[in-house]
């Protein structure tokens, strides 16, 4: 099969979805790897490095109009969807519950959109997910304390205090990838942390984790307002596989946030669940909002490249090695996890929660194939 890897276009997106590793495993498996010039630089990926690895290096056009499976890292953009065509696969992040006009184009073009956030194994664990929510995770509040500085706006909080100094409260909202690996790096800053969820076994799993150095809460809009009310960087890390997120912390609650406080909504690229977050760009992540400042950045993990790329590509590989190898129709068949992967086939919206959210009515993978 010939794989193609195009340069990521979305602003600010310095990822590339298969690292040289990833290139020389399809290459030994016989594949023909065409990978866009450049196209790995933001990751610190010489051209070089693909070549000596067997891929070929191409131009935008020649990617797209030659490869059978597209290897992205972010949706396509409205200038790539003439480059998709019928039965072409596509393997990306796609957040189609929020996008409507998204998923329209994919529909029309006759693509198979297998969506890396949907990947789902049974126990219910997203494995392509997870990488990506680690990186998040953990920016958000590398972020939100820099952000929470004076000069970018913030309330001129240092979260781990001073002594005869409070530290700074953080609350997480969601206790899953995303929610964990922000509060372990809070509780390693020496924030004043809290974290909710509607999952008491989740919720006790994080309460071993930190050994009392967070605080743990059942999520509820009780609840929530108390915590969001005192909040010096508020984190929203809720997740409803292909859903999407739902809405939590409302308009009338963000007013009543402390005047400098700063939300980062790991969540926005399924909408949000902060009612008051929209989209930003990693060239222009924040704006303020009553008082409050908001950073919607989508595509978070593109702040570190470099690290996201290894770790999208180590978790991604198996799959693509799959489709590559077998074509999706009797990938997804043979394996589970990559049929629930599949948003759209070839016009139609498979995803039953995709589907839901934009208001359709799912056709069964099994009737598609």
């Amino acid at each position: 099969m010939i794989v193609g890897v195009p340069r990521e276009i979305k602003p600010g997106e310095q990822r590339v979805a298969l690292a040289p590793a990833g290139a020389r495993a399809l290459a030994e498996a016989g594949h023909r790897v065409v990978v866009e010039r450049a196209a790995g630089s933001g990751s610190g990926i010489r051209d070089e490095e693909y070549a000596a690895v067997g891929a070929e290096l191409a131009g935008v056009e020649d990617v797209w109009v030659r490869a059978e499976l597209i290897l992205k890292v972010k949706e396509p953009l409205e200038t790539e969807y003439p480059r998709l065509r019928a039965g072409q696969v596509l393997f990306t992040y796609l957040h189609l519950a929020p996008a409507p006009a998204l998923a329209g184009a994919l529909r029309r073009t006759g693509v198979i959109g297998i969506a890396y956030e949907t990947v789902q194994r049974e126990d219910g664990s997203l494995p392509l997910l997870t990488p990506m929510s680690e990186v998040a995770g953990r920016l958000s509040v590398q972020e939100g304390a820099f952000y929470l500085g004076r000069a970018h706006g913030g309330r001129g909080i240092l979260l781990s205090g001073v002594p005869g100094v409070p530290r700074g409260n953080v609350v997480v909202l969601g206790a899953g990838t995303a929610g964990i690996n922000a509060a372990r790096v809070a509780v390693g800053l020496g924030a004043d942390v809290s974290i909710l969820d509607v999952n008491l076994d989740r919720l006790r799993a994080v309460d071993d984790l930190f050994r009392g150095q967070a605080v743990t809460l059942v999520s509820n809009s009780f609840n929530i307002a108390q915590v969001v009310r005192r909040a010096d960087l508020l984190i929203g890390a809720v997740l409803v596989a292909g859903a999407r997120a739902p809405r939590l912390v409302p308009r009338e609650l963000v007013r009543q946030m402390k005047e400098g406080a700063v939300v980062v909504d790991i969540a926005v690229d399924q909408g949000g669940c902060v009612e008051t977050i929209r989209p930003t760009t990693l060239l222009d992540p924040v704006y303020k909002q009553d008082g409050v400042v908001h950073y919607g950045v989508a595509n978070m993990p593109a702040l570190v490249p470099r690290t996201s790329t290894f770790a999208l590509t180590n978790a991604t590989l198996p799959y693509a090695l799959e489709l590559a190898a077998k074509g999706a129709q009797a990938a997804t068949r043979e394996h589970p996890a990559l049929g629930r992967g599949v948003n759209v086939w070839r016009g139609k919206i498979v995803h039953p929660v995709v589907a839901q959210a934009l208001g359709e009515t799912a056709t069964p993978l099994e009737a598609c194939r």
